[in-house]
């Protein structure tokens, strides 16, 4: 979830392709693994970080509210006990500057030309925002234009907006990318697997380089990989994004997400099918496809321009300091979102990500009472994920700890609490040799790693590590497994399952007394292995051959001075 511009990650990337394949980093070639000690994890500091942070008193952690006060107050209160250090030249935090939108009143968004104009009513049928800081917003007879899966890709020589000039148009675009549907990892965006490019972050920025004044994605569940009820509670309400420069780059005027039957509708108003559109949008070489119709709708903004804060840690290493190993986690949360059956109208985020901001707190306690590495910890919770990472990438983009410097990390983004499991899923396996220190820890438990069951679902683009992996840092992001030890494969997948229909952005996050937190327990175990691992250890891990983010992390560790 990045609002970020790609149009520069997609030049890093493409230059880091055609760089050819350098000289291994120090100590590449022949991993240095270190045997170490567990740490002491308290599963009491995990129950009393998480319950404390997902109670109604903090009305959802939202970036910029009293929420945000509370939390940064209590994590910064929690890190100094476990013995960290201020990490940002003696503050705790780092000033994340964000603008505030929230809209109101919002018009229909109507549809004309089909005969009948067709009034699509905001929340049930559709939703949208504007990244613009402007009082009002107005779409006016903005002609649609179908667009399939609004990629323009050169280094794939493909472009949905091929011979279009966009400008007063509203793109209507799909779900995920091309390749959706494949049951292989072949393919042009990666076969099953969501590449960046399926991400709606990466369709809006794209329509706005295209000059469009419009963008409008078509739900569908299972490429995005979540409901409408999840479209609907995360695009109401206040929406926070970075503040942009005097010299930003153009804006759409709107862009929004339709319900999955009222894109159906308006595709067969055009005269056209909704199948045979999706069909045609797949194959290489699609043209897009004016519908005749227009969009027009209209909405107030209430703005408000603040500062966030990320809350930065560190234990010094006793011997090389000045190289760091990252553990990172996001404090933030929806606030007050579109209300339960019940009337609760607070997304209080227990699972996501109050347990990942307790793994931090408690990691930082078993460093510290292991006294330590000879490599820097840093733990940073991070503002602003639920509005499209924002605070990881206002810290990789402003560094507090040079990213040459810094020799992976460990994201940890919502523990499902579905009791112990075989394995861990890998979100993105096979990147760089971070994987090797997966494995050796793993091994200790006699446990096992297994792909993502749900490439399609894009989420290594979805989590605060993707800031660091575009920078070149190599980044670990890894889930609790679906083998569970009751229940197998079987079970695990209806715990993940249950967790995304009925409480994932919802209300119904909630802490539960009752949790089995002996899972999480072993997964949090494990991420200390890794970290305490990788801060004895002399090794610089890096990409692997071939990967999107080698010849990045290849050319930052070239210059002179310390680091990788």
């Amino acid at each position: 979830m990045i609002r970020t511009t790609f149009a520069a990650s997609a030049a890093l990337l493409l230059a880091a392709c055609s760089m050819g394949q350098e000289a291994e980093p120090t100590g590449q070639t022949a991993l240095d693994i270190p045997e170490v000690a567990d740490g002491v994890l308290s599963e009491e500091t995990m129950k009393q970080v998480t319950e404390r942070l997902s109670s109604d008193e903090f009305e959802g952690r939202m970036p910029g509210s009293p929420g945000e006060e509370k939390t940064v107050a209590y994590l910064i209160e929690r890190f100094e006990a476990a013995g960290l250090e201020p990490g940002n030249n003696g503050s705790w935090v780092q000033k994340v500057p964000l603008v505030e939108i929230t809209g109101k009143d919002f018009a229909p968004l109507t549809i004309s030309g089909g005969g009948e104009d067709m009034a699509l009513e905001y929340s049930k049928d559709w939703v949208g925002v504007t990244y613009r800081e402007d009082a009002a917003t107005s779409l006016e007879d903005s002609e649609l234009v179908f667009v399939g899966y609004g990629i323009n890709a050169p280094e794939k020589d493909w472009n949905d907006y091929a011979g279009l000039d966009m400008a007063g148009k509203t793109a209507v675009i799909l779900v995920n990318d091309a390749d959706f549907g494949t049951e292989t990892l072949e393919g042009p965006f990666g076969g099953k697997a969501m590449t960046f490019y399926g991400r709606w972050t990466y369709k809006y920025e794209e329509a706005a380089r295209q000059g469009a004044a419009g963008a409008i994605i078509i739900h569908d569940s299972e490429p995005a990989s979540y409901g409408w009820n999840v479209v609907e509670s995360s695009w109401s309400g206040p929406q926070a994004y970075a503040q942009r420069g005097e010299n930003a780059p153009q804006l759409t005027i709107m862009n929004g997400w339709v319900q999955m039957d009222a894109g159906k509708r308006i595709l067969a108003a055009a005269g056209q099918d909704f199948a045979k559109l999706s069909a045609a949008a797949k194959k290489q070489g699609f043209k897009p496809v004016p519908l005749g119709l227009t969009a027009s709708t209209s909405f107030a903004n209430d703005i408000r321009k603040f500062e966030s804060q990320n809350v930065i840690g560190v234990m010094p290493g006793s011997e090389r300091a000045d190289e760091y190993v990252i553990h990172t986690a996001h404090w933030d949360h929806l606030g007050r979102c579109t209300p339960a059956p019940d009337g609760d109208d607070i997304c209080n985020g227990a699972v996501d990500n109050a347990t990942g901001t307790a793994a931090l707190v408690a990691l930082a306690e078993a460093h510290g009472k292991a006294g330590p590495a000879k490599r820097s910890l840093v733990f940073l919770a991070v503002t602003a994920e639920e509005s499209g990472l924002l605070g990881a990438d206002y810290y990789a983009a402003n560094p507090v700890f040079p990213l040459n410097q810094t020799v992976g990390g460990i994201n940890m983004d919502a523990f499902l609490m579905a009791g112990p499991s075989n394995d861990v899923t890998v979100v993105g396996p096979g990147k760089s040799k971070l994987d090797d220190f997966l494995e050796a820890a793993l091994k200790v438990d006699g446990r096992v790693s297994t792909p993502n069951p749900n490439p399609e679902a894009g989420y290594y683009y979805r989590s605060d590590h993707f800031a660091f992996a575009k920078r070149g840092v190599p980044m670990l992001y890894v889930d609790g497994g679906e083998d569970l030890a009751e229940g197998g494969t079987e079970a695990g997948a209806a715990v993940a399952l249950d967790y995304r229909d009925n409480r994932y952005h919802g209300p119904k996050d909630e802490y539960n007394p009752d949790w089995d937190w002996s899972g999480v327990m072993g997964d949090v175990k494990l991420f200390y292995r890794i970290g305490r691992m990788l801060a004895e250890s002399t090794s610089w891990p890096n990409w692997n051959d071939g990967d999107e983010f080698r010849g990045i992390r290849d050319e930052s560790c070239a210059g002179e001075g310390p680091g990788c």
